[in-house]
């Protein structure tokens, strides 16, 4: 029995025994930060035992012929976490990792997320589990429209719109709603979020969550007496969410001083110059290889450094009870989904450390999903000033909303971004009753 059964079935039992995959440690953080929401807002067990388990999980066989005629099949996961509030929402991600736990959390943590902002969602995510370097445009387009065709019947722009995430983009986007289009007959741009422009995309979708990230961090800094011109800023990962962030933290005055990659990356304490890194990196090299930037400098070495703030912008679980202890930013501001567990929150709330949390930090990308989202089913479309006026009227009140009922109950970010989302969805359970 996986967690994502065993768990939910035990809720509020068990959390906090072992666990043996990063899947598996991503779903028992969301069941933990759930738990402690539904403590804090005092909800009944049952209504807890409905939060944590998702409306649909489904398990698909993803068969894929290789350029060389090779068939392979991978296993391909679509998880509805809840639908109260509305259609599904989330991204998809193509990785080795990815299972139905991670899958699962990632999920939930969406919910909570869409409730937060105020957005008419629930939360789903989705993926394959497969490694996708080394595989060619054709190879990734076949094995993309197969998933797509596989999870159709649970898809839509009513019931579940899917967008990218991990190794995935707006030209994955494009073919899955190429395909969900050709299925039904006729154009449906609203299928999914996060399109090339040509078919429907948005303006400022590319940089949103990246965005979020860099106004939740000033909010932060205004809350802790920092000044943005003075500030420090190291960042793990530098894709689609770490580059953009740095360069926008400069662009705020910050002195972005170190990013990494999976393989390492580069360090400058009088801070790096950011549009010539992305120019070289997007050329296909990775951060260790480039030189004439900076110091050498690993992912372990980069979380400790003394910075102003820390934003891990990779993959989940990268901040554990194991390397807690040696972060010496003032502030976390967690870019990537799940990378703090909740011992290392602990570690971090014991040394006076802030985080502030995935579900608010990195809600940017959801946001403009939403504002496409809008515009597809308009026939409409927003200039780039419009879409950051209305992302950035959205996350500052969020952040606002969210940094009050810390200081008015005494609690942490973290406790106070979830007890916001969560309410409002066990509020819509309330008011929309139990059927049958």
């Amino acid at each position: 029995m996986t967690i994502t059964e065993s768990a939910v079935a035990e809720f509020g039992r068990d959390l906090r025994a072992p666990v043996s995959s990063p899947g598996q440690l991503a779903h028992r953080s969301a069941l933990m930060q759930l738990e402690k929401a539904g403590e804090f807002l005092g909800l009944d067990k049952g209504m807890q035992q409905l939060l944590a388990t998702p409306r649909r999980s489904l398990t698909v066989a993803v068969p894929l012929r290789r350029d060389d005629g090779r068939l392979e099949v991978h296993t391909g996961y679509r998880v509805q976490h809840s639908l109260t509030r509305g259609p599904g929402k989330g991204g998809v991600r193509f990785h080795p990792a990815t299972d139905l736990n991670e899958v699962t959390a990632l999920a939930m943590w969406m919910t909570w997320k869409c409730a937060l902002l105020g957005l008419p969602y629930g939360g789903a995510k989705g993926g394959i589990a497969v490694d996708v370097d080394g595989f060619s445009r054709a190879e990734k387009e076949r094995m993309t429209r197969r998933y797509t065709q596989e999870i159709l019947p649970f898809i839509g722009p009513d019931k579940d719109i899917p967008a990218p995430d991990v190794n995935t983009d707006e030209t994955t986007m494009a073919w899955m709603m190429d395909t969900y289009s050709v299925s039904v007959g006729y154009s449906v741009h609203a299928a999914t979020t996060g399109k090339p422009l040509t078919v429907g995309g948005s303006n400022g979708r590319a940089t949103a969550t990246s965005r979020g990230v860099v106004i939740t961090a000033l909010e932060a800094m205004r809350h802790k007496g920092i000044d943005p011109r003075n500030a420090t800023v190291a960042i793990q990962g530098f894709g689609k969410v770490g580059a953009h962030a740095a360069r926008l933290f400069a662009e705020e005055g910050c002195r972005v001083v170190a990013v990494t990659d999976v393989t390492g990356g580069i360090q400058q304490d009088r801070g790096l110059l950011i549009d010539p890194l992305i120019d070289r990196a997007s050329q296909g090299g990775v951060l260790t290889e480039l030189s004439g930037f900076g110091d050498r400098i690993s992912n372990k070495e980069l979380l400790a450094l003394d910075v102003d703030v820390l934003v891990p912008a990779a993959m989940d679980g990268v901040l554990t009870e194991d390397n807690a202890d040696e972060v010496r930013a003032s502030l976390v501001v967690e870019g990537a989904n799940g990378p703090t567990s909740p011992e290392a929150d602990a570690i971090l709330a014991d040394n006076g450390i802030t985080v502030v949390p995935d579900i608010l930090a990195n809600a940017g990308g959801v946001v403009v999903s939403y504002l496409e989202w809008v515009q597809n089913l308009q026939a409409f479309s927003w200039s780039i000033e419009e879409v950051d006026r209305k992302l950035t009227s959205l996350m500052g009140a969020a952040s606002q909303t969210v940094w009050a009922l810390a200081a008015n109950q005494a609690i942490s970010l973290r406790l106070a971004a979830h007890a916001l989302g969560v309410g409002k969805v066990a509020e819509a359970h309330r008011d929309r009753g139990l059927f049958p």
